[in-house]
């Protein structure tokens, strides 16, 4: 791609005025955030950077055991705290998916950035004010979609809050209401199809334009998006969206709805790493994202590991704006990988496999040690006859023999947030 001096100008432009903000909001986490003081030193030194090279010159890594450590040793919400207690109105905590969940506290006007990065989200979707939403969501203590329900409820759309129902009532009240966008994770969004078809609930007379998706890989993946389309009707858009409670609202779907998703830069200062070595991987090589949120000043993090395999592309936009897309989205996680006689598992590869049957209703992965070695196989309730076909894939795709056990429909658990279908040793 050519850049011209145009582009690059309004680029530097850009640049300059993210740097500056950000480093206005370091000033501030200077004075009064133990947690950073501590973790991150040379933040006395800040007067002297100019730049974000020069910031992650010197800034360390945090990992959720950083914060995790903290908020054990200073009960509950940590030291992570720029201002006094009495400044932060919202609670939250992480879903413990990876670990103990952790509390997490934010201002209002942090709040109102995040609520701003979803509205970004929701202009993506082409999310019109009046339209109609629809929230298939708990509603619990972790950030979720509550981000997302207050940011569409400020831009004037109607909301219809589903926390506390059940599947069947979720389904009625898409077609009742007239739903225009639904809210859920991939994984529910399939559920909801598939306990549509099992108790023959038809629903060819919903209004839906468009599922947003979020809480797990999948969102990106071509045959779980097709799967979902062709449940509802091939005139649905599916755009999937990445975040978590420790940084908030990240990316949003790739212009074009094929997959992927766009960091919003304006909020994020994002990296690639290789998880081992802990150096810049090349441009397209997959690697673990790592986040700096340059607005959220009560309770930032700086250099955060996410944990998430991405593959990273740079460029500029329409406007001459800088870009960062995540191609394929988030592609698995680093501590989920498991060596199976000798070939790494990441559940997002199996999942992918598994997204090419329609037949499958739900599935698990079973992870047990044998004589000191780690041998899988997958529970999946479909038809026997797909059994064969689908060892075959999982045999091409991995050059690894996985045994697959056909289940009763109904047996295997179900998930609304969430899915938890990998079991590895040590866990019920």
């Amino acid at each position: 791609m050519t850049v011209s001096s145009g582009d690059r100008d309004v680029a530097d432009r850009w640049e300059h005025k993210r740097w500056a903000d950000f480093k206005n909001n370091l000033i501030q986490v200077s004075q009064s955030n133990r947690f950073q003081q501590e973790h991150f030193s040379a933040l006395k030194s800040l007067d002297d950077w100019g730049s974000f090279d020069d910031f992650i010159s010197v800034c360390p890594f945090t990992t959720k055991d950083d914060l995790a450590k903290d908020r054990e040793k200073n009960s509950p919400y940590g030291t992570n705290l720029t201002f006094s207690l009495s400044e932060y109105k919202k609670f939250n905590q992480t879903s413990g998916t990876q670990g103990k969940p952790m509390a997490w506290l934010d201002t209002m006007e942090d709040w109102r950035w995040m609520l701003g990065n979803w509205d970004r989200v929701l202009e993506a979707a082409q999310v019109s004010p009046e339209d109609r939403c629809f929230f298939a969501f708990s509603f619990g203590p972790f950030l979720g979609f509550w981000t997302a329900y207050e940011a569409a409820t400020q831009r004037g759309c109607v909301c219809i809050p589903a926390g506390g129902q059940s599947t069947e009532q979720r389904l009625h009240g898409i077609l009742q209401q007239k739903a225009e966008h639904l809210f859920c994770t991939p994984t529910y969004a399939m559920r909801l199809t598939s306990f549509a078809d099992e108790f023959e609930i038809d629903l060819k007379g919903h209004g839906l334009k468009s599922i947003i998706v979020a809480g797990e890989t999948g969102g990106s993946l071509p045959a779980l998006r097709d799967r979902i389309c062709s449940a509802w009707g091939n005139d649905i858009r599916i755009h999937d969206h990445y975040g978590m409670t420790e940084v908030g609202p990240v990316a949003y779907e790739t212009p074009g709805g094929e997959g992927g998703l766009r960091v919003i830069l304006d909020s994020y200062f994002a990296e690639v790493i290789d998880p081992q070595t802990l150096e810049p991987v090349k441009e397209g090589k997959q690697g673990e994202l790592v986040l700096t949120t340059l607005g959220r000043v009560g309770c930032p993090v700086f250099r955060y590991r996410t944990g998430d395999l991405v593959k990273g592309y740079a460029g500029l936009d329409e406007m001459g704006l800088p870009t960062f897309d995540l191609v394929g989205g988030i592609l698995g996680r680093t501590d989920d990988m498991v060596v199976v006689r000798g070939v790494n598992l990441y559940p997002s590869a199996v999942d992918a496999v598994l997204a090419r049957f329609a037949e499958i209703k739900e599935y698990q992965v079973i992870i047990e040690n044998r004589d000191s070695m780690l041998e899988a196989k997958i529970k999946v309730e479909c038809d026997q006859e797909i059994r064969a076909v689908l060892e075959a894939s999982l045999q091409e795709s991995f050059s690894l023999r996985i045994p697959v056990e056909i289940v009763a429909s109904g047996t295997l658990p179900r998930h609304e947030m969430k899915a938890r279908r990998w079991i590895k040793p040590g866990q019920n």
